[in-house]
């Protein structure tokens, strides 16, 4: 008990080390991921539309199991072994992309890393809220987020630095992708020690019944917001649409995860100071503004700034979330609950990412951005009417 009550650079020892898991995971994940829409597209021919399909069933698969994930953590009251689960499926996920010759393999792969994703996310953020005091949870979870998403910033630049000297073969490159994947793994199946917990909750029921008003209502609103947020792939092709050579496509990724890691802890402790609603807010304002800036852009230089804002909208967001889901839920339900923000996350990214092909498609590169910058602003005002202006220590309301 004295080993996790240690602390690491300020934070637990369980944040820090599943913050150094997250780290590696995300360098093999972001290797590969920002050329998977080039790979399908210029490799395997497909069209752009089946970016969307592959990608809304891939993270959908993935946010539907993660609430059931997260409410077997809950139910067992054991948050580690289905992380480490996780991440080791994921690990594996990476080398089936060199294997693809087709594009239904590539949404295999996708699967099979992102089914790893849907298993450890929930019981992971469950596991660093149980390690954190409630005063810290925005500190922690923004640090969590910058950790994972410097990896996410390195990854890119290894794919900038070693597909030229692999002469561009797309197979070799994501075969090396594994190696930080299983690196990760060691690091949390070794040093991330578990709270001694009750014994495992038999009559848990997986339902929302037990949650308070607020909550639901905050899951209703990111439910919306979601359905104009499709996957960031749209993103890259837009990249490369205006004129981002393929081979600078890694290093704006590169600018976009930099500002994200730089950006999610101090912006996480400073929700801790001032509330999460403002820090939502101002969340939401920018992805309506990047995204209008997406629809109108014309020149490459814009890309670059669009993706570095584009880095503030997720550290405004993404960990504020879990610490704003950690104030709203009880300990024992935090499982449960992460696993049903994932869930609505999931319900409406597959047919964002369907609407953004088809209109992609069918209209013009730039409608599902004026789409995504509408559905936007509506979350917006519903968000501010809506939910109260401090939610923390209210969790029983």
């Amino acid at each position: 008990m004295k080993q996790q009550n240690k602390k690491i650079l300020g934070f637990s020892r369980n944040v820090f080390f599943v913050g150094l898991t997250s780290f590696f995971t995300d360098i093999s994940t972001e290797m590969v991921y920002p050329l998977i829409p080039i790979f399908l597209t210029t490799v395997l021919g497909a069209p752009v539309a089946i970016v969307g399909l592959v990608e809304g069933i891939a993270e959908s698969t993935a946010s539907l199991l993660k609430v059931i994930s997260g409410w077997l953590s809950d139910r067992t009251q054991r948050r580690k072994r289905l992380t480490v689960l996780g991440y080791g499926l994921a690990a594996i996920a990476k080398p089936l992309l060199a294997l693809s010759f087709v594009w239904w393999q590539v949404l295999i792969a996708r699967f099979v890393d992102r089914f790893g994703k849907g298993v450890r996310t929930s019981p992971r953020d469950a596991l660093i809220a149980d390690s954190t005091s409630s005063e810290d949870y925005g500190k922690a979870f923004g640090f969590h987020r910058g950790m994972d998403t410097l990896g996410a910033a390195f990854g890119p630049l290894i794919a900038f630095a070693a597909l030229p000297l692999l002469h561009n073969n797309f197979r070799l490159y994501f075969s090396f992708a594994i190696i930080p994947a299983v690196i990760g793994v060691v690091v949390l199946a070794l040093f991330v020690k578990e709270k001694v917990r009750a014994a495992k909750v038999e009559n848990l029921r997986l339902s929302l019944k037990p949650f308070n008003r607020q909550f639901k209502l905050f899951l209703l609103i990111v439910l919306i917001f979601t359905v104009g947020n499709s996957s960031d792939a749209f993103l890259i092709l837009r990249a490369n649409n205006v004129g981002v050579a393929v081979g600078l496509i890694p290093l704006v990724y590169f600018v976009f995860n930099t500002v994200y890691a730089l950006a999610s802890t101090p912006i996480g402790a400073l929700s801790d100071r001032i509330g999460r609603k403002v820090v939502i807010i101002a969340g939401y304002l920018i992805f309506a503004i990047v995204y209008l800036g997406f629809a109108l852009v014309k020149s490459p230089f814009t890309i670059w700034l669009l993706f570095a804002a584009y880095g503030l909208y997720y550290a405004f967001t993404e960990g504020i979330f879990k610490a704003f889901t950690a104030d709203l839920v009880p300990e024992n339900l935090r499982g449960t609950a992460y696993g049903f923000l994932s869930l609505v996350l999931g319900i409406a990214l597959l047919p964002a990412s369907l609407i953004a092909g088809f209109l992609w498609d069918k209209i013009s590169p730039s409608a599902p951005f004026f789409f995504g910058s509408a559905v936007s602003l509506i979350a917006l005002v519903l968000f501010m009417a809506l939910i109260p202006n401090d939610n923390r220590n209210n969790a029983d309301a």
